[in-house]
């Protein structure tokens, strides 16, 4: 039996390991093929871009999402001109929990952690919620995929870990690394540190059944 790979240079490259084993032996679980529990290393965040071949992937869209997050603003209706998808996840005020701009802007949750880091490198405090428990009543539309963002100093670089409870290989991680990627980037930026390692760990790694044969 080979060893699962949990190492990747870029975020492309752990999308077609990743396309290729959820294909092969993934559990079928509801509507997906799904695997359990997988946690793998990006060594160079910024290089986000997919460009899989059979992977028809919209930069612009994922940059449009990232200046989403920076508004801070829960709304969804202009994201959803885009990808009309989000429409369906609206509360009546046509607001959604996944804005994670919105979450790490409460309670100055960014500027809280990076306080932290700045005052002690060694930190273990440096982490975003993202899904409160608090809050269930609100997920009855959307339910926030991310648990929580955290940052480490080590050897003067800045490593970053996200935890999700379900991650969408297809749609939800090629957009998701690539704004994680770029809240890393503006982390290192507001500390004046180097960037470090990105990971990433899904308790729910999966694939819809109707992307099973894009390739």
């Amino acid at each position: 039996m080979s060893v699962m790979r949990s190492n990747f240079k870029d975020a492309n490259e752990a999308f077609v390991y990743f396309y290729d084993l959820i294909r092969h032996t993934g559990s079928n679980f509801d509507n997906t093929r799904a695997l359990f529990n997988i946690g793998f290393t990006i060594y160079n965040p910024l290089h986000h871009l997919i460009h899989a071949d059979f992977r028809k992937w919209n930069p612009k869209y994922a940059e449009r999402e990232w200046e989403w997050y920076l508004s801070g603003n829960p709304s969804a209706e202009e994201i959803a001109k885009y990808a009309p998808i989000w429409y369906k996840h609206m509360d009546d005020e046509g607001c959604v929990n996944s804005n994670y701009g919105w979450q790490w802007k409460r309670n100055n949750q960014l500027d809280y952690i990076l306080s932290k880091l700045e005052a002690n490198p060694n930190t273990r405090h440096a982490a975003i919620t993202i899904y409160d428990a608090k809050e269930w009543p609100q997920y009855y539309k959307d339910t926030p995929c991310t648990y929580a963002v955290q940052f480490t100093i080590l050897n003067d670089k800045l490593n970053m870990s996200v935890l999700m409870r379900s991650n969408d290989l297809w749609f939800g991680f090629c957009n998701d690394q690539y704004c994680f990627s770029m809240l890393h980037k503006k982390a290192a930026e507001k500390l004046n540190i180097e960037m470090g390692e990105y990971y990433h760990f899904a308790h729910n790694l999966h694939l819809y059944n109707d992307k099973l044969n894009e390739k």
